[in-house]
């Protein structure tokens, strides 16, 4: 697989937790230069903004657009249009109108541009898709819970308009159940309990169903203390199927079929220069999707003031 030069747009907590660990266990990508007006990484050229790093390295092959949910259309379309291969970390983007827009550009550009769902390359995700493949499905329990003290300290963005709050994490549990069920699935039910000083919700409470009358829900919350809790448990033709730690861990039934550290972002990176050698593009947007019908469709209630 050919070799590509990659700058990094942002360099916040996901950047440095998951994105510097990948691309450096990623033999043909090649970090060359940050783009953050607040932050910085050691011994890389940093620039305030993607245009500067672009003037400045006309070379870079790619850039990844790792910058809150409402800036990333603006700096996404910028890349593609100076002729850059495009990473976009999830959700792609504050709306479907503008994902249809970069899609739209990549393609007229020849570039490949990239939604990175990384939630799909837990693990037990592949696993776990084949095995419902044939089956059909009859109950699906999704549990998503963490701190978002301990995940986004001190991102205030996460409440504003685009950020979706509790939705950000919420998100990836819906990225997987929609790589894996093998029917779509459509939204019947919303509740979403909104914090008095924000505008995205703190807590999220679904029902769907699919074209069978399989019964889904999901229940997301950012106020859990201690661990996460990322678990999903499909009942389907008699057999139970678990996906807990995020993906990591497999289970049909009572017996433990994967048990596996989590390299999601490998996976990310790998994919990326599938992409890139083949010219080609990736862009799903089922997963966001189902939050712009939550939004649509939901019932919002007050809750008491949380953000900080």
């Amino acid at each position: 697989m050919s070799d590509f030069t990659l700058g990094l747009v942002g360099v916040g907590k996901i950047v440095r937790d998951q994105h510097l660990p990948a691309i450096a266990a990623t033999s043909n990508c090649h970090l060359v230069a940050t783009a953050d007006p607040y932050a910085s990484l050691p011994d890389l050229p940093a620039y305030q903004d993607l245009e500067a790093m672009l003037d400045a390295c006309p070379n870079i092959d790619a850039v990844a657009v790792c910058t809150p949910t409402h800036l990333r259309y603006s700096q996404a379309r910028a890349a593609l249009m100076r002729g850059k291969h495009v990473l976009l970390e999830k959700p792609p983007g504050a709306t479907l109108s503008e994902v249809e827009d970069l899609v739209a550009t990549a393609d007229k550009q020849g570039v490949s541009l990239f939604a990175a769902w990384h939630s799909r390359f837990a693990p037990g995700v592949a696993k776990a898709k084949r095995w419902l493949s044939e089956r059909q499905v009859q109950r699906v329990e999704i549990e998503w819970k963490e701190d978002v003290r301990v995940w986004h300290p001190g991102q205030a963005w996460i409440w504003q308009p685009g950020g979706m709050g509790v939705f950000d994490p919420g998100i990836n549990a819906l990225s997987i159940a929609t790589e894996t069920l093998p029917q779509p699935f459509f939204l019947q039910q919303a509740r979403l309990l909104v914090p008095s000083n924000a505008q995205t919700p703190i807590a999220a409470e679904l029902s769907f169903t699919d074209p069978e009358g399989a019964a889904i829900e999901a229940d997301f919350d950012f106020r859990q203390s201690g661990p996460p809790t990322w678990d999903m448990h499909i009942d389907s033709d008699g057999s139970r199927l678990s996906l807990t730690q995020g993906g990591c861990r497999l289970m049909i039934d009572d017996e433990l079929i994967i048990d596996a550290e989590e390299r999601e972002y490998q996976g990310l990176y790998a994919r990326f220069g599938e992409l890139i050698a083949k010219k080609r593009s990736e862009v799903d947007v089922a997963p966001l999707r189902q939050v712009a019908d939550a939004f649509l469709y939901g019932h919002r209630e007050t809750t008491d003031a949380f953000v900080e």
